[in-house]
C-alpha cells in the first residue's frame, strides 16, 4: 500500500503549504497537469455507514471537494469553516464532499467526533483520489461547477481562502444550470 506521503513527494510545494498555509491562485494551481477547466476526475468513495458517494451523482450542484486529514493542522481550522459554508449555501444547490486521507480510520473518526458537521465525509486511506486530482499539499480543495468541471482550486487554508470560497461559490451558484460559464 502506498502511503499518502508518496503523493506529495513530487514537489516541495507541499512543505511550503503545510508550514505556511500559503494559497495558490485558482489558475496557477496544477490540476492533473492542467489548469482549472478540466472535467473533474471520477470520485466514488465510502462514507462512514459503508454506502458510496459519487461526484457524478452531484451533477447539477456546485461541489466543493475538500481533501483533509486529522494530522493536518490547517485542516482543523478549515473543517468547521467549510461546514459553515455548506450550511450557508446548501439550499441553493451547494454540496461538500470532504475526502479524508488518514491511513488509520480511527484517527478520522476521533477527529469527526470532536467536530459535529453536516457535510458529507468519505474515506480514501490509499490516497487514490488525491493522486487523481493531483494534490500538492494539505489541505487542498476544488470547486466543481454544475457541469462537473473544475473551476477553482486552492492549496492550503487561511481566512483569505475562506473569503475566496464565498466569492467563488456565489459566482458558480449564480450561473445558469447547464449553461456556459464565464471566468
Amino acid at each position: 500500500m502506498q502511503t499518502l506521503s508518496r503523493v506529495f513527494t513530487a514537489t516541495g510545494l507541499a512543505a511550503v503549504v503545510l508550514l505556511f498555509g500559503l494559497t495558490a491562485s485558482p489558475a496557477a494551481l496544477d490540476v492533473r497537469g492542467a489548469v482549472a477547466g478540466q472535467q473533474a476526475p471520477a470520485l466514488r468513495l465510502p462514507t462512514a455507514d459503508g454506502t458510496y458517494l459519487s461526484l457524478a451523482d452531484q451533477k447539477g450542484n456546485v461541489v466543493l471537494i475538500d481533501f483533509w486529514a486529522s494530522w493536518c493542522a490547517p485542516c482543523r481550522h478549515a473543517f468547521p469553516a467549510i461546514d459553515q459554508l455548506f450550511v450557508d449555501f446548501r439550499s441553493r444547490g451547494f454540496r461538500v464532499i470532504a475526502v479524508n486521507l488518514d491511513e488509520k480510520r480511527q484517527d478520522a473518526v476521533d477527529f469527526l467526533v470532536a467536530r459535529p458537521h453536516g457535510i458529507d465525509v468519505v474515506f480514501d486511506p490509499r490516497g487514490d483520489s488525491a493522486r487523481a486530482f493531483g494534490l500538492t499539499g494539505m489541505p487542498s480543495s476544488y470547486l466543481i461547477g454544475r457541469d462537473g468541471t473544475i473551476r477553482y482550486a486552492h492549496a492550503g487554508y487561511t481566512d483569505k481562502v475562506l473569503d475566496a470560497y464565498r466569492l467563488e461559490i456565489e459566482r458558480l451558484l449564480s450561473e445558469p444550470a447547464g449553461g456556459e460559464h464565464t471566468r
